[in-house]
């Protein structure tokens, strides 16, 4: 699948986005290795702390069934309408970046952020989440 096409996806999962309180939308499209998409949006709640990212929407969505292996995760939001036209990119936060680190490989995991359909950026893992901690860290030989 192309980065283009993952956007695509990216941006039909941020129309489902529950974002009352901030007003910013966020879509994410999760792609495993075997070539399957899992879609996530953000779901704000009032008491904050409950909100979940759409990052991690599609991760535990696609945790929850059954796969382990992914390739690339592309991410599209915006303070704004559901339109095909954002101003930024919306890089993903902390603890999505954690998550993502727990199921994929730093070196290898493409992180593709839109601002338009046309306007895409690519990252790894490791460029975004450098020094990072993860499952290896615990492994005992």
């Amino acid at each position: 699948m192309t980065n283009e096409e993952l956007v695509k996806e990216a941006y039909e999962a941020r129309k489902m986005s529950y974002a009352p309180y901030s007003e910013f939308k966020v879509g994410a499209a999760l792609l495993t290795k075997n070539g399957k998409v899992y879609r996530g949006c953000n779901v704000e709640n009032a008491s904050y702390g409950a909100t979940n990212c759409a990052e991690r929407t599609a991760f535990f969505k696609a945790v929850s069934e059954g796969e382990r292996e992914f390739t690339a995760i592309a991410i599209v939001g915006q303070k704004d309408d559901v339109t095909p036209d954002l101003e930024e990119y919306a890089a993903p936060c902390g603890i999505c970046r954690q998550v993502m680190r727990e199921f994929c490989d730093p070196k290898t995991f493409r992180i593709v952020l839109a601002s338009r359909p046309d306007h895409i950026r690519e990252f790894t893992l490791e460029e975004l989440l450098p020094l990072s901690f993860g499952p290896d860290n615990l492994i005992k030989e």
